[in-house]
């Protein structure tokens, strides 16, 4: 049975974006199918100005038809709404469909999407629990959306969400509409609690939306995603994308799974062909059987040189704590004085030798909170990880005075 919720849709999102009248085009009502002439979209009728006519494999790349990109893409993508669903459907009896999900231009057109539909600029807010992913606060800016801070727990070093304090904020302000959660955290790298999220969505009268952000979610633990609770949530949406797990962030595709209420506010407002075709075709590929054993493959082989990060790395001297979790394919950790304190100054220095010394690029995360002199590493191949572990060992004694 559902859990009772005080969300409701009619009230919470934005009046003209319920109001909405969605682009439509003629190929809503007539799905082509090969055979039709196709006339309606002011289309090149000869085709793209590609220097071949039916490409294959040794030409192109990749065995995909260029000869259609003189057509607009699918705007519903329905065959790969399915194959998202059917790869992240867990519960046989609730099962995720299409009308669960919003595909978009990477999770950043996801998060930008949420906002729109539910903030009216200049009066509501979002609540991000730091430290956490920086373009939930760039969006909110750019859509004149106030951000509320409720950070994570910065005393244990593991970065826990603290569900109790997230709800006496809401209680205090019915003009936060949105909350973001991101699991596994970034720069974090740690999963959330499933019960705490859990106790933020049973906020006996806060009407808002939450976003759990798993961009990391296949490096964590086999079944930590949350997707499969948006059936019984009409208030969840899970951010998710094809950038990190399965190494195609140059195709920019990120998915969105929700109650089919929101899914359809989002595909509403939604340019109607930000997924391209090309994209398309490398996504079914990437998460057809013969994709996901690629992908499962390379999550195993990065997983083995996070472990060995994990094991080698504090033997180098002025390394300190790994902070947060392991559940992602990088790590947050501690860069030490020669006082064996954690140190801003000295991680920043480190960073900067590594990059133009050694040319070993990490990503210098200091400055937020509850990182105190903490680089983020993310997990390379087997060479990489290597040269990175050398690197670090050479740029930290000379930091340091060794």
């Amino acid at each position: 049975m559902a859990p009772t919720s005080a969300f409701n849709l009619q009230t919470c999102a934005r009046k003209n974006i319920l109001q909405l009248v969605p682009y439509r085009c003629a190929r809503d009502d007539y799905k082509d199918d090969g055979s039709n002439i196709l006339l309606d979209a002011n289309e090149n009728a000869y085709g793209p100005s590609l220097p071949f006519n039916c490409p294959d494999e040794s030409e192109a790349g990749i065995g995909y038809d260029y000869t259609h990109l003189n057509r607009y893409p699918d705007p519903h993508q329905e065959d790969l709404k399915r194959l998202f669903c059917n790869y992240r459907n867990k519960n046989p009896t609730k099962p995720l469909t299409p009308a669960n999900l919003f595909l978009g231009v990477g999770s950043d057109e996801a998060i930008d999407a949420v906002l729109r539909c539910f903030c009216i600029p200049g009066r509501d807010k979002i609540l991000t629990c730091p430290p956490t992913y920086g373009m939930y606060s760039v969006s909110a800016q750019v859509n004149d959306v106030e951000v509320i801070r409720e950070p994570l727990d910065l005393v244990s070093g593991e970065f826990e969400l603290r569900p109790d304090a997230i709800n006496k904020r809401l209680s205090e302000d019915p003009t936060i509409k949105l909350v973001y959660i991101c699991s596994p955290g970034n720069p974090t790298a740690g999963t959330v609690d499933p019960e705490a999220v859990r106790k933020v969505l049973a906020h006996p009268t806060w009407n808002g939306v939450i976003v759990v952000d798993e961009a990391y979610i296949d490096f964590a633990p086999e079944g930590s995603s949350l997707a499969p609770c948006v059936v019984d949530h009409p208030n969840l949406v899970v951010m998710q994308t094809l950038s990190k797990a399965f190494g195609l962030a140059g195709i920019r595709l990120g998915a969105a799974f929700t109650a089919p209420e929101i899914a359809r506010l989002l595909n509403n407002l939604k340019a109607p062909y930000s997924v391209s075709s090309t994209t398309s075709s490398l996504a079914m590929a990437a998460l057809s059987p013969a994709g996901l054993a690629v992908k499962n493959e390379n999550v195993r082989r990065l997983l083995v040189q996070r472990d060995r990060i994990i094991s080698e790395l504090p033997e180098l001297p002025g390394i300190g704590r790994f902070l947060g979790g392991f559940d992602s394919n990088f790590l947050l950790v501690e860069i030490l004085d020669n006082n064996a304190v954690p140190n801003s100054g000295v991680a920043k220095k480190v960073y900067e030798q590594l990059a133009e010394e050694h040319g070993v690029i990490v990503r210098y995360r200091g400055g937020e909170a509850g990182c105190t002199g903490c680089l983020r590493i993310t997990v390379g191949t087997e060479a990489e990880v290597g040269r990175l572990l050398k690197k670090l060992r050479e740029t930290l004694n000379a930091v340091r005075g060794e």
